[in-house]
């Protein structure tokens, strides 16, 4: 309670109307992160409980949110026709959380064609928030003063952790119950249930928002005609396209953790909760401080540091099974997707001019969606063809699963984005000079151990400067 009372007395903005649409907003965050948390995480083990392939998983996790994201290049055009954004937004969430319903019931309903119904079920489930989030970016950008953005949103990505976090928890704890109870089926029921209810409080503060008048989310048809020139103008094309190489880089790999553990090392749901909880923990514990150094030094220094380590990450989950290994390196994750994650999505506020923001945003996000879909469809083909066994000068090595070789190529991958993009970065804003061993040390400085391995890397990349 002490916490909250002290998140009630800072203050954002000057306006009473504009501070009050910004509690709101942070409850919004909390309840549709309650969503995500409880039920977006389970998608991929739903998929697994009705028995997907390799390949089914990977398009479970890439195909609907790219069908979806066109609905951003619709939205923006709502917004041209009727000049809101508030409507646009709740109506979205309105529709993702009627959306839950059937995909928690279709499969059942219909089990010969389970897997094929959660996925078309899953692709209109994603176009709520793409409906809306053309608009949220615009009203937003509108709302949150420039000089606070970092700080607002790191506070309200934190209370957002925090809600997915204890719903991906109790998630797990109701699945592992009902498990245990031999009727799983009926836990992800209730956890999907359970979630729509909390997107309809979600959609509740949304409707609670002031919308002033400003910078409709809208696609300028004459500007619209020459996107390509636009993004380039903006500066934005350079960023968008290093932001949807990684993503495909990162979805190689990204949808078949998920169906490593529960199928090759047979975690039960506690323990996947656990491992997946490990990692948003650590969000909470860190994005705060990734805002104010957001705002203190810039986005290009947090997107260098974080993305040089970044690629590695998969490659980690080959060298072992044990399970304490691998919440370690969930939780070095973690840390790192936080800054990274906090301060893309800051630089493309910084990139985007108000007037033309939809759209770009719009343009920006269905890249990466693209981007996704690909590196999944490759990771979920590699996944159904690569051997579990291998020979290489002489010695013969046998892989627990096939799903290595799509980690180590997902970590190829990214060392390759990430060599060729991350010394093109250019700071937008002007920010004060820090190291990225100095960066890497403000952010551990209150864990001894990652605080010393981190520096290590940040003056490791010092002497490559």
């Amino acid at each position: 309670m002490k916490r909250v009372r002290e998140v009630s007395r800072q203050s954002f903005s000057k306006d009473p109307a504009v501070e009050q649409s910004l509690r709101h907003s942070i409850k919004d965050a909390v309840f549709f992160s309650t969503m995500t948390g409880g039920a977006e995480s389970y998608f991929s083990a739903f998929g697994v409980f009705l028995r997907a392939t390799t390949a089914q998983i990977g398009i479970l996790a890439s195909l609907p949110p790219l069908l979806a994201s066109f609905m951003q290049i619709v939205s923006a055009w709502l917004g041209r026709a009727t000049g809101h954004r508030r409507q646009i937004i709740v109506w979205g969430a309105i529709l993702q959380a009627l959306t839950l319903v059937p995909l928690a019931l279709l499969p059942s309903l219909f089990p010969t064609h389970a897997v094929p119904l959660l996925i078309l079920t899953a692709v209109v489930y994603f176009f709520g928030p793409n409906l809306g989030s053309p608009q949220w970016g615009s009203l937003m950008g509108d709302l949150v003063p420039e000089n606070r953005r970092g700080r607002f949103f790191a506070l309200r990505t934190k209370f957002a952790s925090i809600a997915s976090f204890s719903a991906l928890i109790g998630a797990g704890l109701v699945l592992e119950g009902f498990d245990t109870l031999g009727i799983t089926y009926w836990g992800f029921v209730t956890v999907f249930l359970t979630a729509a209810i909390a997107r309809f409080a979600s959609a509740y503060h949304l409707r609670q928002m002031i919308d002033p008048p400003g910078h409709v989310a809208a696609i300028e048809v004459s500007w619209h005609r020459d996107l390509w020139q636009g993004l380039k103008d903006t500066g934005l094309l350079r960023f968008s396209v290093f932001f949807a190489s990684m993503q495909f880089a990162v979805a190689i790999a990204s949808p078949f953790f998920t169906l490593y553990m529960l199928r090759d090392l047979e975690f039960s749901y506690v323990a996947f909760m656990i491992n997946s909880a490990a990692s948003v923990c650590v969000q909470f514990l860190t994005l705060n401080r990734w805002g104010r150094l957001s705002d203190l030094f810039g986005n290009r220094l947090i997107l260098i540091t974080t993305g040089s380590i970044i690629p590695l990450m998969p490659a980690l989950w080959v060298l072992s099974t044990n399970y304490y290994y691998l919440l370690a390196v969930q939780a070095v994750s973690g840390l790192l997707w936080a800054g990274f994650s906090l301060s893309a999505s800051n630089f493309v506020f910084d990139l985007t001019p108000p007037s033309r923001r939809a759209t770009l945003m719009a343009a920006h996000n269905v890249l990466a969606a693209a981007a996704v879909f690909l590196g999944a469809a490759l990771g979920g083909s590699l996944g159904m063809l690569l051997p579990n066994e291998i020979t290489l000068f002489g010695e013969h090595f046998d892989w627990l699963s096939a799903l290595y070789g799509v980690f180590l190529l997902s970590t190829l991958a990214r060392l390759c984005v990430a060599g060729f993009f991350l010394p093109r970065l250019e700071e937008v804003r002007r920010v004060r000079r820090m190291s990225p061993g100095g960066l890497i040390f403000r952010v551990t400085r209150a864990h001894a151990v990652s605080g010393l391995v981190f520096e290590i890397v940040g003056r490791f990349r010092k002497d490559e400067e």
